[in-house]
């Protein structure tokens, strides 16, 4: 278990991602090991987001057991490691597509490596910030200022996340820009009969489906990238309230999952309009 938390502290130090280690185009890391620690840490924060409905003090009208508080917080501290592992099933695949669109000789392995490695950037960020959510569950009253607490600091955890992915990608695709040295200009040589030599037949590097001729791809690299980040917020913040609850509002009984209704952006405007009208 030690020797997994030091592998994640090199990733978070970028001990692991720095030029040096990824000369071979693949990230060196133990992907069993590090969804250990990463399971781990997010049922540090799940528990640190259900505390607010065991530490929020009940009004006589609200008529909810023990049982369901605690029931609440574990099933926080369970949903919220589904939440990461069932985002990256969905966009893996597309990670992956871009990857190869993009001309990135990523395999899947290590496609699977990186992302598993900016989760756990992902992870660590949440479990670090689980204190204050623990100690705003204890100074507040307000069950919307909890969810857009929450949202907040899920975004700030993402965005970091989603950062070291596209550096380190951006690494990846500059180290394989130099093993795959510029092609020297094909020589020519006369011979005695005045004739031309044939040209030097030269391998090119590969390229993917979107490059275009003698053009890097550091760039657009980057710029797909960005896009397939997009896209895994997207299925983050709408598989997120598709598990909800994860705080669990102390008015109401326990439930595992609620209602399907609604999406994500629009219960945030609605959270805000809650919290401001109140």
């Amino acid at each position: 278990m030690l020797k997994w938390f030091r592998q994640l502290d090199e990733i978070l130090r970028g001990d692991a991602t720095r030029i040096g280690s990824l000369d071979e185009g693949k990230i060196n890391i133990r992907v069993a090991g590090l969804s250990t620690v990463i399971i781990l840490l997010a049922a540090i924060y799940g528990a640190c987001m259900g505390s607010f409905n065991l530490l929020h003090p009940l009004g006589e009208e609200a008529r909810i057991k023990a049982y369901d508080m605690y029931m609440q917080l574990l099933a926080s501290s369970v949903k919220l490691p589904l939440l990461f592992f069932l985002t990256l099933l969905v966009t893996f695949p597309s990670l992956y597509v871009f990857n190869a669109l993009i001309g990135s000789r990523l395999s899947v392995v290590s496609a699977l490596r990186l992302l598993v490695a900016s989760m756990a950037v992902m992870l660590a960020v949440l479990a670090s910030l689980g204190p204050i959510v623990v100690f705003f569950s204890l100074s507040t009253t307000s069950y919307s200022f909890m969810i857009l607490l929450n949202v907040a600091i899920c975004a700030i955890a993402g965005m970091l996340g989603l950062a070291f992915l596209l550096r380190t990608l951006h690494r990846l695709v500059l180290v394989q820009e130099a093993r795959d040295c510029p092609i020297p200009p094909v020589q020519q040589s006369q011979e005695p009969g005045g004739e031309d030599q044939q040209a030097q037949k030269v391998n090119a590097p590969p390229s993917g489906a979107l490059d275009r001729v003698g053009m890097f791809t550091s760039r657009k690299a980057i710029n797909v990238f960005r896009i397939w980040t997009t896209v895994f917020a997207l299925v983050g913040a709408q598989m997120s309230w598709v598990l909800r609850p994860f705080i669990g509002n102390p008015g109401l009984g326990f439930e595992w999952f609620r209602q399907r209704e609604s999406n994500f952006f629009l219960a945030v405007l609605r959270t805000l309009g809650n919290l401001f009208s109140s």
